[in-house]
C-alpha cells in the first residue's frame, strides 16, 4: 500500500499578520480556524485558501482555539486571561469567561455536545467552563500542576493535560478519578491517539514519546526535530498511522507509529512549525507557522 503521506502544497492561507499560533479543523474537515500574535481568528476553506470571516475582539494574542462539534460555536484564549466563547455565524461573543490569573495557553471542548469548554494556563490551572450556563466562572478547578498547563486534549469523558513540570494529568469527567504520570521533561502539547487508547506527549526535549493510556507505559520515542523554545504540537496522521510533529526549524516530521522510525519530511514553511491539524477522515495536513503562513498540505 502507498504511503498515507500528504506530502503536496494544495494551498496556502495568507491573511494573519505575524505568527500563526494554532489552527483547527472544523469537525467536519470542510473549513479550518487560525488564531494569531495578531489578535485575530480566521475561518477559512482551505482548499480553496479562501478567508470567510475574522473574528476580532481579543485584545492581546490569542495562543490557541477550538470549535464545537456542531461547527456553531467557538473558544478562543491568549494573552487576555479569559476564554472567549463565540458563535461562529455572527462572529459575536457569547460571554467572555474567567477565572485564571495568567495567560491561557490551551482550550477545548468537551462533553456531551460540546457542553463544556476545558481551558489550561500559565497560571498552573485547569478549569472547567458550563457552556449552556450563563456564569462566567468556573464550574470545577484543578490545580495540581506545578508550572504552566500549556495543553489540553479530550477524548471522549477523559481529559489530558500537559505541564512544563514535566508531568501528563488524565482526568476522567465523569468520576473526577485523576491518574499523573511523569514524563521527566517539560511537555508543550498533548494528544491522543485516534483510537482513544495512547497519549502523545510534546517534550521540551525534542523528542515526542509515546504511552499506553492505560498503565502510562513509554511505547516509543520520536526524534529528529528541533524543539528547544517554542510550543510545537505533534499528531497522529489517519488510522494512526504516522506521528507527525512540526519543528522549529520549518520542517514538518513523519515517523512510523510503532517502529519510530523517521519516514517522511516535509518543507514548505520558513520558520518555527508552530501548530498541525490533520483532517478528521480525510489524507490531509494544516501546517501553521511563525511565518505567518498555514499550508495545505495533500
Amino acid at each position: 500500500t502507498a504511503l498515507q503521506i500528504p506530502s503536496t502544497q494544495v494551498s496556502t492561507l495568507k491573511g494573519h499578520t505575524g505568527p500563526v499560533l494554532a489552527v483547527r479543523f472544523s469537525s467536519d474537515g470542510n473549513y479550518c480556524l487560525t488564531c494569531g500574535q495578531d489578535r485575530l481568528m480566521r475561518l477559512w476553506n482551505p482548499v480553496r485558501g479562501s478567508s470567510i470571516k475574522t473574528y476580532i475582539g481579543h485584545g492581546h494574542e490569542v495562543l490557541d482555539v477550538a470549535i464545537a462539534e456542531d461547527n456553531s460555536r467557538l473558544a478562543s484564549c491568549g494573552g487576555d486571561k479569559l476564554v472567549f466563547y463565540w458563535d461562529v455565524a455572527t462572529g459575536n461573543i457569547i460571554r467572555k469567561l474567567r477565572g485564571h490569573e495568567l495567560r491561557v495557553n490551551t482550550v477545548r471542548f468537551a462533553a456531551e455536545g460540546s457542553s463544556v469548554i476545558v481551558s489550561g494556563s500559565y497560571d498552573k490551572t485547569v478549569r472547567f467552563f458550563d457552556c449552556r450556563s450563563r456564569s462566567m466562572d468556573p464550574i470545577q478547578t484543578l490545580d495540581c500542576a506545578r508550572d504552566s498547563v500549556t495543553s489540553v486534549a479530550v477524548t471522549g469523558h477523559e481529559v489530558c493535560a500537559g505541564s512544563m513540570d514535566g508531568r501528563v494529568r488524565l482526568f476522567d469527567i465523569r468520576t473526577g478519578h485523576m491518574t499523573e504520570d511523569c514524563v521527566g521533561e517539560g511537555v508543550t502539547h498533548v494528544g491522543f491517539t485516534r483510537d482513544g487508547n495512547c497519549l502523545l506527549a510534546t517534550c521540551i526535549d525534542a523528542k515526542v514519546r509515546l504511552f499506553d493510556k492505560a498503565n502510562g507505559e513509554l511505547l516509543q520515542s520520536y526524534s529528529g526535530h528541533t524543539h528547544s523554545s517554542y510550543k510545537v504540537e505533534a499528531c497522529m496522521s489517519l488510522a494512526d498511522q504516522f506521528v507527525v510533529c512540526g519543528s522549529e526549524d520549518g520542517r514538518i516530521l513523519f515517523w512510523d507509529l510503532v517502529e519510530g522510525r523517521l519516514a517522511h519530511t516535509l518543507r514548505g514553511h520558513t520558520h518555527v512549525v508552530t501548530s498541525l491539524a490533520f483532517h478528521p477522515t480525510d489524507n490531509a495536513l494544516l501546517s501553521a507557522s511563525v511565518d505567518s503562513s498555514v499550508i495545505l498540505w495533500k
